[in-house]
């Protein structure tokens, strides 16, 4: 045995035995006979004595040589640390364990960073050197909040009747949603399979099949755009039930999310999950994941702005749009630097501008609206916002989603000025009823909010075809924090019903069996009534630990553009693996060019771009050129990998005038008049002295 006990599980009661503790040395002070050594493992850490009276000098040796973070192991027996040498900072601070024996197990390099100052290291850094960072105390104490809550979800699910049940990771693309990741059948040449964005519809084909309690701690793939709540991949904690309706599964996931938090935490929840539907979601919080740890709630004044004399509240509400406001209760002393960083962030959510009003403690109203508000319609606006002396009221007047979506945003950023969102206080909710469709933009149809297997209330149903932005879907969300921490919704059984709603979403038969054939052939085979939900397990834990990013809780994650700095994932791969899968013909044009290209290689066509730029090079200088721009490229390539997530944009704008003046050309120069006052020429082109040499000079 390398280990007896963990070096941070060492206490009083193990003082006078003999142990052996294995580890990181994390700290070394020499004191010339003895030699103190902090010896570190998961658990926590542990402080070792090298006494020369105590151990061999070939052992003292062995100590004075020990680099930081090798990793060593250590018998000798356990004793009392005297009075004035107690840490009362660790745990095991009262004791110490005194050599007899020393085996170096590894010795380290020269650190690219020291460890313990992980939290100030770049993140690229740790994350290129993520093992190491693994070793902080709190990467450990992420990880295992991760296991815990993980496995108190299991043991609940478990208790229930629920059956673990894994479905397939090679699975068929039904691509309607996020992009698929894709990977190639060698069987199969020309074919492939997808990695699943979800296990829906395996797990819907377990209900079919009688599994009427599923669960499953699922991998899920998605090739979208990432932030700091978001991965390539994740896990998800995915449950599937029958013969339930939205109530059932309701009550069983605010018990669930109790059981978790009680396990983990050791504290009760003591309310009930508030519900709100969607609409009101976005109505009092501009937000469908409203963050309920404070209030500052969104009020609608539109019908109070119609008729007042400010033409921008009325040209608004004249043309259908919504005039609202949040009352920061106590904020009328905001500085003027605070209402400007408002007003430009209500810009940058899409707004025109922000109106205020600073209601001042000796009842002062001090706004530009005071010129367009007679002192009646002023009287009825601050009673709308239940106004009192002391308060700040900002509104904003535009199209519906304008105004949610502005309001939503700076009442998060009034809360963060106030200093509302405490990451100890933990508030969650149910958000239902959600929109069954979403109009997009980009493909000009109604697509699926949720899926296109979610069941519309029945008294919906009939406005599938005839009105689908009226259709409410029995889909529900868990949020926590101002995050969804899960989605879920009662699935599709009637065969009727699928149908229409495949025919709203504009699928044709022939897509309908492309996509879901083999789907909707076995719900022709006696399906029960089944709902289901899924949160994502990193995101909770992101939640619980308090972190700031998703990748603080995940072992190996990746960065903002899907790769890993520690392994380089992805790389190119060599002709041969290219070959055996069919994937050695061109992707792109024709003829010899190669499927997939380095990412450091760039085709830079120094020729074309110094025609444009009306410059000469020889071809020295043209191979020189061609390497510096290549460099320059794969340099803002690395930056556009920078997260910048909470980062606010800094803006350089230049005053312009006449920028809308159209350009006349009275006539037109000739090369040869362009150039005659060039003191040399050559194959038009002005030649220019060199400034510098090369080699001289920096």
């Amino acid at each position: 045995m390398k280990r007896t006990e963990y070096c941070g599980l060492i206490r009083s009661c193990h003082i006078g035995t003999e142990q052996i503790c294995s580890g990181w040395v994390i700290t070394k002070r020499d004191m010339g006979g003895i030699i103190f050594l902090d010896l570190r493992d998961r658990e926590g850490v542990l402080q070792v004595v090298v006494d020369t009276a105590k151990v061999s000098a070939d052992q003292f040796g062995l100590a004075e040589k020990i680099r930081m973070q090798s990793v060593i192991c250590v018998k000798g027996k356990i004793r009392e640390r005297s009075h004035d040498t107690v840490n009362a900072k660790i745990e095991t601070g009262t004791v110490e364990l005194v050599a007899e024996e020393i085996e170096l197990l590894s010795m380290a390099d020269k650190l690219p960073y020291s460890v313990d100052d992980g939290d100030t290291v770049r993140e690229d850094l740790r994350l290129r050197y993520r093992y190491l960072d693994i070793r902080r105390s709190q990467m450990v104490n992420n990880l295992r909040m991760r296991h815990l809550i993980q496995k108190a979800a299991q043991d609940y699910l478990d208790n229930k009747g629920f059956i673990y049940v894994e479905t397939p990771i090679l699975c068929k693309s039904t691509p309607e949603g996020a992009r698929d990741y894709l990977v190639p059948s060698r069987v199969h040449q020309g074919s492939f399979y997808a990695l699943p964005q979800s296990p829906q519809i395996y797990k819907q084909l377990l209900m079919v099949g009688g599994i009427d309690k599923y669960y499953q701690v699922a991998r899920c793939f998605r090739d979208e755009d990432l932030r700091a709540d978001r991965q390539p991949e994740f896990t998800q904690v995915d449950m599937e039930m029958s013969f339930v309706e939205q109530e059932d599964i309701w009550e069983h996931l605010e018990n669930l999310f109790k059981h978790i938090y009680k396990c983990c935490k050791g504290e009760d929840i003591g309310y009930d999950f508030p519900r709100i539907t969607w609409a009101e979601a976005m109505d009092k919080y501009g937000s469908d994941k409203p963050d309920i740890r404070f209030d500052l709630p969104i009020v609608d004044l539109t019908d109070i702005a119609r008729d007042c004399s400010f033409s921008v509240f009325r040209k608004v509400c004249d043309g259908g749009g919504v005039v609202r406001a949040i009352n920061a209760k106590g904020c009328a002393g905001f500085s003027r630097t605070e209402i400007e960083k408002l007003t430009k962030n209500a810009i940058s959510y899409g707004a025109k501008g922000m109106a205020w009003i600073a209601y001042r403690e000796d009842g002062e109203i001090y706004s530009i609206l005071t010129k367009y508000f007679d002192e009646e319609e002023m009287k009825n606006l601050l009673s709308a916002m239940d106004a009192m002396p002391g308060d700040f009221i900002l509104f904003c007047a535009d199209k519906l989603d304008i105004v949610r979506k502005t309001l939503g945003n700076l009442r998060l950023d009034i809360a963060d000025m106030l200093g509302l969102r405490d990451k100890n206080k933990y508030a969650f909710l149910f958000v239902t009823d959600f929109p069954q469709f979403e109009y997009s933009e980009e493909e000009k149809r109604w697509v699926s909010t949720h899926h296109p297997f979610t069941m519309p209330y029945p008294e919906d149903v009939q406005y599938l075809l005839t009105e689908p932005g009226r259709v409410r879907a029995q889909a529900y969300d868990v949020v926590l924090n101002g995050i969804e921490l899960g989605s879920g919704s009662i699935r599709i059984h009637r065969q009727d019903v699928q149908k229409i709603m495949f025919e709203a979403l504009g699928f044709s038969d022939e897509e309908i069996e492309e996509r879901f054939g083999f789907m909707v052939n076995a719900f022709r085979y006696g399906t029960p009534p089944h709902g289901g939900f899924a949160f994502g397990l990193d995101r909770f834990v992101m939640l619980m630990v308090g972190a700031d990013s998703i990748r603080d809780v995940i072992a190996f994650p990746k960065i903002k553009d899907a790769s890993c700095p520690m392994t380089d994932a992805p790389q190119p791969v060599d002709a041969e693996q290219l070959h055996v899968l069919g994937l050695d013909s061109p992707i792109r044009g024709s003829g010899t060019e190669p499927a997939l290209k380095s990412k450091t290689k760039y085709d830079t066509d120094v020729e074309a771009i110094a025609t444009l730029a009306r410059l000469s090079f020889s071809s020295q200088e043209m191979s020189g050129l061609e390497e510096e721009m290549n460099r320059i490229i794969e340099f803002a390539d690395k930056l556009s990998t920078v997260d910048t997530t909470g980062i606010d944009a800094e803006e350089h704008i230049v005053p312009m005038k006449n920028v809308f003046r159209e350009d006349i050309v009275e006539s037109e120069f000739t090369a040869e008049e362009l150039l005659k006052a060039a003191g040399a020429k050559h194959d038009g082109y002005i030649v220019v002295p060199r400034t510098f040499e090369e080699g001289k000079g920096e």
